[in-house]
């Protein structure tokens, strides 16, 4: 099995990073191939960065599928561009929001996201309701922290995160975190063994899931709205991602 764990923004380190949790999660015999885009943001903090994102993870997914991976993951909490991944990608894709507040829904009976930035709270309540998990979604914190901040040696960053973490547990009546931002899945294990509740992190969670579905042979429907987009002309600096049948 080959699952291609796609960091939508171009910081290299970070997705390294979650090359390297994935992989300690994922069962024996599966490959995990962890890469960013050519092009795009170095971090994606607002709707104008997922925006740009998209064209490069979109490039991704569709050198997955002549390379023959067998299902993709997203790799950013705001979850860019996942039903167009979808309609190009013949397995699944499924984004990290997605897999750890559907997880977080079967552990506990109310989660708190913990995310970076003020302004993607909104994002974060967005997918909530979309995912039809709002009811068990106390709150969504951030730690005002900027993206980037959790790649620098000796940042503060972890003791905000488990400083707002615990406030979570003591102010929402929530029993479990999911952590909003693919750049903290290596603190999943640490703020569980300081807190002592299950904190979710959607990369693993989602390599799980994707290995799950692969496992049960279950693919993207082409049947609908996540049919392979229709070829049309596609002019200027996107000519590249032209399609044909």
């Amino acid at each position: 099995m080959r699952i291609k764990i796609i960091n939508p923004n171009t910081t290299w380190s970070m997705t390294e990073k979650i090359g390297a949790c994935a992989r300690a999660v994922a069962q024996a015999g599966t490959e995990i191939v962890a890469v960013s885009p050519a092009m795009g943001p170095v971090s994606i903090e607002s709707h104008y960065d997922e925006a740009l994102a998209v064209p490069g993870l979109l490039q991704e997914i569709a050198a997955g599928e002549r390379d023959g991976i067998d299902g993709y993951v997203i790799a950013c909490f705001g979850d860019p561009g996942l039903k167009a991944a979808r309609e190009l990608a013949r397995g699944p894709v499924v984004g990290i929001a997605e897999a750890a507040m559907h997880l977080a829904s079967m552990i506990g009976s109310r989660f708190s996201v913990v995310t970076t930035l003020g302004r993607t709270i909104g994002q974060a309540w967005h997918l909530a309701e979309i995912y039809g998990m709002e009811r068990f979604c106390a709150n969504v914190r951030a730690c005002e922290l900027p993206v980037l901040e959790l790649e620098e040696p000796g940042s503060r960053a972890r003791e905000r995160i488990v400083d707002e973490c615990r406030r979570a547990l003591e102010e929402d009546g929530t029993d479990c975190i999911v952590l909003g931002c693919a750049g903290m899945t290596d603190l999943c294990e640490h703020i569980e063994g300081v807190l002592g509740v299950p904190v979710i992190d959607g990369v693993a969670a989602g390599t799980k899931l994707i290995e799950s579905l692969v496992t049960l042979k279950l693919r993207t429907s082409k049947r609908g709205e996540l049919a392979k987009p229709l070829p049309k002309p596609i002019i200027g600096t996107l000519e590249g991602f032209t399609l044909t049948r």
